[in-house]
Formats: structure tokens, sequence, C-alpha cells
């Protein structure tokens, strides 16, 4: 599991960042949030909530531009092809900004042409059905997908991201089959799942807060070591009868690779107070 976000804030305070004078005139036009993925999913709702409370602070506004395709890499590369002048931020997830720098040839690379600002934190997977899913609990799941061979669908936000290899991983330890159905983003893909032309998806947590609350999933089972504070009623993997099956997701904040120190730096200590705000 990623450390807690609390203890990744301590970090870089302890790193003892300031920001320079040069840096005391940025920005003085609005900031540009490159989101890899199509609106409604949880990186564009983070952006979107973080923008907001940046914009109190930076005194511009941040406008997010959704740009999404192949497991996020097209918007990435969008913010690595932009001036590194800190008016354009590129948020991202593991998948983002870690995976597809071992699965897809891309025309960039993501740790010499990107420079971080900060990791923000991270979360568990979700495993959630349909609602009319012939299961009411995890052991209940598998053992219909065992039954159902190659017959049930889960829902992905791309080839290769982190609830592709979930999938992957949930097969192996289960002995089950099922066929991968890949979209732009969670945000698709959730409206399928509440159409039912998908069987369940094992994305995000907080891509179905709202959902699971107002019934219109099946929430099966938390992929962390502990139940969710805001979702105490789901079990974990672990509880479901699932032992030692974890997955998770965390979200950072990048530029392109030459953006002056002092405006990373400002924008570190914009997101550190953004982060701290209860």
């Amino acid at each position: 599991m990623r450390r807690s976000l609390g203890a990744v804030i301590a970090a870089f305070l302890a790193l003892g960042w300031c920001v320079p004078a040069v840096a005391q005139d940025y920005p003085t036009r609005p900031v540009s949030m490159i989101v890899p993925f199509p609106a409604g999913g949880a990186t564009d709702t983070v952006a979107r909530v973080l923008g907001e409370r940046m914009r109190a602070i930076l005194g511009q506004p941040v406008v997010i531009e959704n740009v999404a395709g192949a497991a996020g890499s097209i918007g990435v590369g969008r913010a690595v092809r932009s001036p590194a002048d800190g008016y354009t931020l590129s948020i991202g997830t593991s998948t983002t900004h870690m995976l597809t720098g071992g699965l897809y040839n891309l025309p960039f690379d993501l740790l010499k042409d990107l420079e971080p600002i900060i990791e923000i934190g991270s979360e568990p997977l979700l495993i959630v059905g349909k609602k009319s899913l012939p299961a009411d609990d995890l052991k209940a799941l598998i053992a219909w997908l065992k039954a159902n061979p190659d017959k049930a669908s889960v829902g992905i936000a791309g080839v290769g991201a982190t609830g592709h290899l979930a999938g992957i991983s949930f097969q192996k330890v289960t002995g089950t089959k099922f066929q991968f159905v890949p979209y732009r983003g969670n945000g698709p893909a959730m409206q399928d799942l509440l159409a039912e032309q998908i069987d369940f998806m094992i994305e995000p947590a907080s891509n179905f807060k709202g959902l699971v609350a107002a019934g219109s999933v099946k929430p099966f089972a938390i992929t962390g070591q502990t139940r969710l504070a805001s979702s105490p009623g789901i079990p974990t993997a672990d509880e479901a009868g699932l032992p030692g099956f974890f997955a998770s997701l965390w979200y950072g904040l990048w530029v392109p690779k030459g953006t002056p120190k002092d405006i990373i730096a400002k924008l570190n200590a914009t997101m550190t107070q953004v982060l701290f705000d209860p």
C-alpha cells in the first residue's frame, strides 16, 4: 500500500520547500490542468475539487481539460508537449504516470519528460456489480463467475490500466474467466454498468460512492486492508473471503520537464495548503 496522505505531506514539508521571489508573480493568467480521462471519473472529480481550491490560493482560474484515450497516455502526452512555464499541469494516477510506461511504446519518457509536484493520495479499488447480477456477496460472485466462464464482462478504464491488471489478478487467484471491455475512462464504463450493458467493475472506490449510496449497484468488496470510513458497510476482500487480494491507485500532479524550480515549489506549497484544508 502507498504511504498515507499525511505522511506524504509531512515528507514534503520536511524538505523545507520555499518560494523564491522570482515566482511571486506566477500565475498571471489561467492555469490548465489536463485530466487524461473523460469527465465523470475519479481523476476528473479530484481535479475539479483541487482546481477550485487552488484558484482561491493562486488568484487565477484552474481550467480542467479532459484529454482521454490509450489508458491516459494521450492526455499525458499533451502535457509533455506543452510549454514548461507552469501554466499546464498534468494530473494522473499510477496507471497514467507509471504503468503505461511499461505497457506502451510511448513517444515520451514518463521519468525524463515530467517533473513531479506532489503525490495527492491513494485509495483502494471496489469490486462492484450491476444491480441485477445474481450474486449478493463476493463468494457468490466468484461462484457465479466459475459457473459461467467467459460469459461475464468487466469494464476497464483502458488496456493496461490499474483496474485491468487488478482484474487479471482476480482471475488468477479465483480461477475465474471473464471478458474485459475497455473504455476511454471510468465515466463511460460506469454509465454502461448502470445500463447493465456490462456485469461488473474493479475500479477506484470513489467512482462509485454515489451509486452505492443510491443502491444503483452492488458493492462486493474493497481491495484495501481496512474498510473505508465513507463506506463502513462494505467489507474488505479479506473479510469477504478472498484473503490477500489488495490493490490501490495513487494520484499525483506533474508539470513538463524544464519548468522553473521556483514555480514547482510554489505549486507544491499551494497543493500542500489545499490538502491540509479540512
